[in-house]
C-alpha cells in the first residue's frame, strides 16, 4: 500500500473554498469513477472519496485542503503519477477560484 499526502494553502475562505472541493469532488466521480460524499462543519468539511483501490479524504478549511488516500497494492506502483495529477487537478481549480 501507498500513501498521498498532499496540502495547499489558500486564501479563499470557508465558503469559495467548498465551492472548489465540491468541483474537485465532481471531477473526481466523472474522470476516475470515485463515490464521493460531503460532509460539512462549521470549521471545515470533509469530502470522502473511494473506489477499488483507492479510499481518502479531502479536508477542506478555511485556509487550506489536506488531502489523504491510501493506495492498494496495485495502485500504489503508479503513486507518483496519481500523486501527480491530483496535484495537477488541485492547482488548476486553485488557480481559477468560484467568482
Amino acid at each position: 500500500m501507498a500513501d498521498l499526502h498532499i496540502v495547499r494553502a489558500h486564501d479563499l475562505g470557508l465558503p469559495k473554498a467548498r465551492q472548489l472541493a465540491w468541483r474537485w469532488a465532481e471531477q473526481a466521480e466523472q474522470e476516475f469513477g470515485m463515490a464521493c460524499t460531503v460532509q460539512e462543519g462549521v470549521q471545515e468539511d470533509e469530502v470522502r472519496f473511494t473506489r477499488s483501490g483507492v479510499e481518502g479524504t479531502l479536508v477542506v478549511s478555511a485556509d487550506r485542503f489536506e488531502l489523504d488516500a491510501r493506495l492498494g497494492f496495485l495502485l500504489g506502483a503508479f503513486k507518483s503519477r496519481i500523486e501527480g495529477e491530483i496535484v495537477r487537478k488541485l492547482d488548476e481549480l486553485l488557480a481559477q477560484p468560484p467568482g
